[in-house]
């Protein structure tokens, strides 16, 4: 008796955990735009967790099992976009995996993602009632300050898109497929515009007023 309730209770813990409604911030900008910056300083002071699609993309591409790599791999070179079933099923996986191991955690900020139309449509489909989007946080920079920053990181990060190639191709690609998604969601009253290209501290002055805002 006591087995088949135990039972029945551990059968039912997850259920109680995946019905949660993960609570999404989109993070939207150029690259170099300070966008995993500026997520690592929101997780200091706010229950959010940080997932960035690029760099669980990185991770996919790196672990020697994976199936998905040399695709990755492939699609990060050009600077192009990555198939939106792969980086929609990291995204989901993470997440999933963040509520299971604590149910209080269930806000997410997801930085680099939709990055086009391809991208925002996918997350419609697979995530449509399974998570709500609050709204995008997007962080306004020049197309010079973003080049210059990426290049500068480039000199320590090790990160094989961070050459002036792939970044033309990179701003291109944003310019073209994910500027129109912030334009979307401006329509619909759902983006909030920071100006990135100032310092760390004075984005992140601007960053911390609107988290005490939304909450």
């Amino acid at each position: 008796m006591i087995g088949g309730a135990l039972r029945s209770v551990c059968s039912k813990a997850p259920r109680v955990v995946l019905a949660m409604k993960p609570q999404v911030v989109f993070v939207l900008g150029g690259p170099g735009a300070g966008k995993g910056t500026q997520c690592s300083k929101i997780i200091q002071h706010y229950s959010y967790t940080h997932l960035s699609a690029g760099d669980l993309l990185r991770e996919e591409r790196s672990r020697k099992e994976s199936e998905f790599g040399q695709l990755i791999d492939s699609y990060i070179k050009e600077g192009k976009i990555v198939p939106v079933e792969i980086t929609i099923n990291l995204l989901r996986k993470a997440m999933e995996e963040t509520m299971k191991t604590d149910e209080k955690k269930y806000r997410f900020l997801i930085d680099g993602f939709p990055r086009n139309e391809d991208n925002l449509q996918g997350w419609a489909k697979v995530m449509d009632g399974k998570a709500d989007v609050k709204f995008v946080l997007f962080f306004d920079c020049s197309n010079k300050v973003c080049i210059d920053r990426c290049l500068e990181r480039g000199k320590s990060s090790g990160r094989t898109d961070d050459n002036k190639e792939s970044l033309q191709k990179r701003i291109q690609t944003y310019l073209q497929s994910t500027r129109p998604i912030v334009d979307q969601y401006e329509k619909l009253g759902k983006v909030r515009t920071i100006d990135a290209s100032r310092s760390v501290d004075e984005v992140f002055a601007d960053v911390k007023q609107l988290f005490d805002k939304e909450g």
